[in-house]
């Protein structure tokens, strides 16, 4: 927070604070991660990118707004996935931004091990790694 005479930061500066915080993690050492379970995927896109891009198989949707809501394993609202605080969360947003305010977030819950993904979504198909579309997770036929 800026106090009186001094410049507020900016998002790109609030960022670089953030992130220096943490390690982030690449597409396929996410994958790795989740394939072996060391890691959540949390994938915090809105639906209209889910529904256009497709969802990252395994990966648990937890809108951005509900995101620590659901993670905090000292929550009432909790997911079953938030077990405690050392749970290797990797957040994943569309192309890596929110992401990582989100971790900033989750990290205050005490979540300690969360993490994001660099590029978000977009890296992780770029990588060619494994995306289904929205509609077959939900039991519906592609159109």
């Amino acid at each position: 927070m800026a106090g009186v005479g001094q410049r507020p930061a900016g998002i790109d500066e609030v960022l670089e604070r953030v992130r220096g915080g943490y390690r982030r993690i690449e597409a396929r050492e996410a994958h790795e991660a989740a394939r072996t379970g060391e890691a959540l995927l949390v994938d915090i896109r809105y639906a209209a990118l889910r529904e256009r891009d497709g969802l990252i198989p395994g990966a648990l949707v937890i809108e951005r707004n509900e995101l620590e809501w659901r993670l905090d394993p000292q929550g009432s609202h909790r997911v079953p996935e938030a077990t405690g605080h050392d749970l290797r969360v990797v957040v994943i947003c569309n192309e890596g931004y929110a992401s990582s305010l989100a971790v900033a977030s989750l990290r205050q819950l005490g979540l300690h091990r969360a993490t994001d993904l660099v590029g978000g979504f977009q890296a992780w198909r770029a990588e060619g790694l494994p995306v289904e579309p929205a509609t077959r997770r939900h039991g519906a036929s592609p159109t």
